[in-house]
């Protein structure tokens, strides 16, 4: 018997969690330890919530080794509490962001203090004590396999869904004047997002885009460095002031709206373990550019114009393109709502029920 760990919040990897939770007919445990712990990152070994954190993961721990059987912890930041569990348990990686960061391969999110680098290590240390991991995505198996020298049979790729009854095309008209891209995600390094603003700019200087806006829907980032404040000084760099609009977390139903009504989405992405917003703009019929590194290329198929992530030019470019041929809109918003409809809540917990039934296999 497998229980599954439901992390309460609001995050892409709760929402995993939350709708396997909806899909799978298995015991369930609900926590908000992994809220409780992102919320962490960055403070220092003595402030009071790193004191306050310390016995919230020993009745974490220990509320789970009460447990028989298997469990199913749902993100990689859960490996932590692995290494002192006494059951067999499933991890599910999502990325290998903060394992950059980590090593020091570049800055993803931030670079992690002391406590971080203490934690993030259980994290990894945990993931390969696991009797199964389940990758969102083949890019991060091959990062399991590469920089952890995970085997190959330890790991089973199972892709995460879409919500299509919430991502389809919608009738609600714009709340914006001007025509507008859309780029949806947090402002953190690995987004890339001065890119897009350099791309963007590029585009502002032809007077047919005089009207073009750049809407961006999302929180900054968290708390460990200020990513707005970032965002900012490139925008006023590149005199964009007045012609990119900060929506923060909006409803789904505003959301689906968004990108409805979006000349494209446009995500370059330098990392992404899976990406959930071009398949979500595919889903509601909106053209997509993305980076051509990581999951995307995989996610998207051939859905979406592939662009390498720190090309200005050719993203200037497949932005023109998309924004003038009508012919390559129409075959990109077809091409995508068929991509997207082959990513299913469904599918991803069929997929995830075998993966279950392997591994109690195993141990029976």
């Amino acid at each position: 018997m497998v229980t599954l760990v439901v992390t309460v919040g609001c995050g892409s990897m709760d929402l995993y969690s939350q709708k396997l939770a909806e899909k799978l007919d298995v015991p369930k445990v609900y926590t908000d330890i992994y809220h409780s712990s992102a919320a962490k990152f960055n403070i220092s070994w003595l402030s009071r919530g790193a004191l306050k954190a310390i016995p919230e993961d020993w009745s974490f721990v220990k509320k789970i080794n009460k447990l028989t059987g298997i469990v199913h912890l749902p993100n990689q930041h859960l490996g932590r509490y692995g290494n002192f569990l006494k059951i067999p348990y499933i991890i599910t990686v999502h990325d290998l962001i903060r394992y950059f960061d980590l090593k020091g391969y570049g800055t993803y999110i931030h670079r992690p203090n002391l406590r971080d680098k203490f934690y993030l290590s259980l994290d990894y240390k945990g993931i390969k004590k696991a009797a199964r991991i389940i990758a969102v995505s083949q890019a991060t198996k091959n990062d399991l396999m590469h920089y952890l020298g995970i085997p190959d049979e330890q790991i089973s790729v199972v892709y995460l869904g879409v919500d299509h009854t919430t991502f389809r095309p919608s009738s609600q008209a714009s709340e914006f004047e001007h025509p507008y891209i859309l780029f949806v995600g947090a402002e953190h390094p690995r987004k890339n997002l001065p890119t897009l603003l350099r791309a963007f700019k590029e585009l502002k200087e032809q007077p047919q885009f005089k009207d073009l806006k750049l809407v961006k829907v999302g929180k900054a980032g968290g708390r460990e460095a200020d990513f707005r404040r970032q965002t900012i000084e490139v925008i006023d760099s590149l005199n964009l002031d007045g012609r990119v609009i900060f929506t923060e977390v909006v409803s789904k139903e505003n959301l689906r709206a968004y990108y409805s009504n979006a000349k494209c989405l446009v995500l370059p992405s330098l990392y992404e373990g899976f990406g959930f917003p071009p398949l979500e703009a595919m889903a509601c019929g909106c053209p997509v550019i993305t980076s051509n590194s990581s999951s995307l290329p995989e996610v998207v198929g051939e859905a979406a114009i592939k662009v390498p992530p720190h090309d200005v030019w050719g993203l200037t470019t497949a932005l023109e393109r998309v924004l003038t041929d009508k012919e390559l809109r129409k075959s990109l918003i077809t091409k995508g709502m068929e991509q997207a409809a082959k990513f299913s809540w469904d599918q991803a917990a069929e997929k995830t029920l075998e993966v279950y039934k392997e591994v109690e296999g195993s141990f029976s």
